[in-house]
């Protein structure tokens, strides 16, 4: 019995026998590399505008603090469940071994849809959150950092609730913050750059012009639309996009930086362009170049994955493919370079660290040096995860995850078990 189930848990839990079982890791190890150290729920009483109180459920899930304190985002979204907060704890462990961070994986949420939420209403969730947390996080335990319905606002929010208490300053205590209250130059820019960057070097390798190269990209938030806007500064076309609100499509070409200027002033990709619009649930297989869903969990299932029709599939969420549509993907791989999401899109987590790192030591960096060594470290992953696909002949998922799960188990192995 487990406190955590759903499909997206569920999927978490198969990814990881997969690993286990490649690495022919004994049963009564699994449990205890797997199951998270500690899960909170708590209650968000909120204030509304019409004088009424709220109540929202949230969550934060501390899959291991074997090599540092952990780290991970908080999202405020309506299918928010401790479930699938478990789930991203887990992968964002493994991703942060993969590339060699000093952190186990976390993650929180707030089960609300934050579009419902005045300015004000916002602000209180989000100290409410933080203020109940406060037992639970901490600079050297758990560093929060923003993802689906949070910002660099509620960043700021977070890190002053909990100066409040601590009675000083403590820039340190979450990552993703304005770069004036503490925050890191390219932070923001972090993971969409990252994925970028490690699709041009894929396009490289598999002799794909940038200037003749087509992409789509579902979901155009922050890690979507800096991808999106990379690739096309690349000189790559981006025929189709999508967000929540609907799918623009044009084999001629979107123009990306007319786009950001629409969503930066209305908050979605809405109302820009009738004569554009197309169906979100059929942009995954047009045929491009470069895929990248960048959106939420699960939307590549094995009938998707049966019919992509992209050469480079860059996986800039976490989940985006289910382990039914990895079996079918496994026999294309001569058609399709995998770029798995525990790669591609932690070029986040290494900005985070950067910025926590630069915290601590209240020492900052120009943007070219992060920009500079985030791809440094995910160029040496990279290579790292090809020459063990290569040298076991297995996937690029398998072999990113079983050096993340493999760092993990030697850490936990040579640490003991205590008492």
């Amino acid at each position: 019995m487990t406190v955590y189930a759903g499909a997206v848990f569920d999927m978490a839990v198969r990814q990881f026998g997969v690993i286990a079982d490649h690495l022919s890791i004994p049963m009564d190890e699994r449990e205890r590399i797997l199951m998270p150290k500690r899960a909170i729920t708590i209650s968000c009483p909120v204030h509304r505008d019409d004088g009424s109180i709220a109540v929202f459920e949230g969550y934060r899930v501390q899959h291991h603090l074997t090599l540092g304190p952990t780290k991970g985002g908080t999202r405020f979204a309506p299918c928010v469940d401790i479930g699938e907060v478990a789930a991203l704890a887990i992968w964002m462990s493994w991703k942060c071994a993969l590339v060699g961070l000093p952190y186990g994986g976390a993650k929180g949420g707030v089960s609300v849809d934050p579009q419902s939420l005045s300015m004000r209403e916002l602000e209180g969730l989000s100290r409410r959150y933080m203020q109940e947390m406060i037992p639970f996080v901490g600079p050297h335990t758990d560093v929060m950092a923003p993802d689906m319905g949070t910002n660099e606002q509620v960043m700021a929010w977070f890190m002053d609730t909990y100066s409040m208490y601590q009675g000083r300053t403590v820039t340190e205590i979450v990552t993703g913050k304005p770069v004036s209250t503490g925050g890191t130059l390219g932070r923001r820019e972090a993971t969409g750059r990252g994925v970028a960057h490690l699709v041009r070097r894929v396009m490289k390798e598999r002799d794909i012009a940038f200037g003749g190269a087509t992409a789509v990209v579902q979901g155009f938030g922050n890690v979507g639309s800096q991808a999106a806007l990379e690739l096309y500064n690349s000189g790559v076309r981006i025929i189709a996009v999508s967000d929540h609100t609907g799918a623009l499509h044009d084999s001629k070409g979107l123009d990306i930086p007319g786009l950001l200027r629409h969503t930066g002033t209305q908050g979605s990709l809405a109302g820009y362009s009738n004569q554009l619009s197309y169906d979100p649930a059929a942009i995954l297989t047009l045929p491009c170049d470069v895929l990248v869903p960048a959106a939420v969990e699960r939307v590549i299932d094995a009938r998707v994955a049966e019919n992509l029709k992209c050469r480079v599939l860059a996986e800039g969420a976490n989940g985006p493919t289910t382990p039914e549509a990895d079996l079918i993907l496994e026999t294309r791989q001569d058609e399709i370079f995998l770029i798995p999401d525990i790669l591609c899109n932690s070029g986040g987590v290494v900005v985070s660290y950067f910025e926590w790192v630069q915290g601590l030591q209240q020492l900052f960096w120009e943007e070219d040096q992060v920009t500079r060594r985030e791809y440094q470290i995910l160029d040496r992953a990279f290579g790292q995860m090809v020459e063990r696909a290569k040298r076991d002949g297995i996937s690029h998922r398998t072999a990113a995850m079983t050096l993340g799960v493999e760092k993990v188990r030697s850490a936990k192995a040579k640490r003991g078990l205590f008492p």
